[in-house]
C-alpha cells in the first residue's frame, strides 16, 4: 500500500506471507519512505526483512565439480535477512545539452541462520551448515550517468564490508571482494546505425580456500577484471 502523505512525502508498507512444506508460514515485511525535494532529485529509506531456502545443488557449483566430499552437517534451516537501505538520486540538465544522472547508496543486512561452505575445516571437504553466529553485508555505491545526443557513459564503484561472525570470530567469506567498479560506454561512429559499446568490470581480491598451510596458492586472488 503506498500512502501519498503529501506532493513530496511517500510511505510504503508491504508484506509477502509464504507457506513452505517444511518451515511452514514465513512472513516478509517491508517498509519505504521517499521524499521528493523537487523533480530531479530524490531520498529513499527502505527497511525489509526476507528468507531463502538454499539448493546447494543449483546455486553452488563448488559442491559438484572438483574432488571434495560433499557434508552436510545437519536439516537445514531457512535463511533470514533484515535490510536497511539510504538511497539518493540526482538529475541535473545543463545548458550545453549534457544530462547528468548521480545515485548513492548505503546498505545494511543482517543475516541469521545463513548457510555458507565450509573449505577450511578439511581440505578434501565441503561442509554446509547453518552459521552459528550471524553475517553482515554492508557497504557503499555511486553510479554516474552521462548523457549528450547519441553519446552515453555510465561509471559505478562499491565498497564492500562483508562478514561472518560466530563464536566471537570475525571472518571473511571466500569469494567476496572488497570493492569493484563497472562501466558502459556508448560511441557513434559514422552514422546514427551504428556505434561503439565499450563495457566492464573490476574486481578486489577475494579469499581463496586452500588445502592447507603448505598449500602453494596465493590466499588472495589478484585484482582481475573482465572487459
Amino acid at each position: 500500500n503506498e500512502i501519498d502523505l503529501n506532493e513530496q512525502h511517500k510511505l510504503l508498507l508491504g508484506i509477502r506471507l509464504d507457506h513452505h512444506p517444511e518451515h511452514a508460514v514465513i512472513s516478509s515485511p517491508r517498509a519505504g519512505y521517499k521524499i521528493n525535494f523537487d523533480a530531479q532529485t530524490l531520498l529513499r529509506f527502505n527497511f525489509g526483512t526476507g528468507f531463502r531456502v538454499v539448493n546447494i545443488f543449483t546455486e553452488d557449483h563448488a559442491a559438484l565439480t572438483g574432488a571434495r566430499d560433499l557434508i552436510i552437517e545437519e536439516q537445514l534451516a531457512p535463511e533470514q535477512s533484515y535490510n536497511f537501505t539510504v538511497n539518493f538520486y540526482k538529475k541535473i540538465y545543463t545548458s550545453s545539452g549534457w544530462i547528468l544522472g548521480l545515485e548513492t547508496a548505503a546498505w545494511h543486512t543482517f543475516f541469521s541462520n545463513q548457510i555458507l561452505p565450509d573449505f577450511d575445516s578439511n581440505p578434501n571437504e565441503i561442509r554446509y551448515a547453518n552459521l552459528d553466529g550471524n553475517a553482515v553485508s554492508q557497504g557503499f555505491s555511486a553510479n554516474l550517468e552521462a548523457v549528450l545526443g547519441p553519446f552515453s557513459a555510465y561509471v559505478g564503484a562499491s565498497l564492500l564490508d562483508v562478514f561472518t561472525k560466530e563464536n566471537n570470530q570475525k571472518q571473511r567469506p571466500v569469494f567476496t571482494e572488497k570493492w569493484s567498479a563497472t562501466w558502459a560506454i556508448t560511441l557513434p561512429l559514422f552514422n546514427e546505425n551504428t556505434r561503439l559499446d565499450y563495457t566492464g568490470n573490476l574486481y578486489g581480491p577475494m579469499r581463496l580456500p586452500l588445502l592447507s598451510d603448505r598449500d602453494p596458492r596465493a590466499e588472495y586472488s589478484p585484482v582481475w577484471s573482465l572487459q
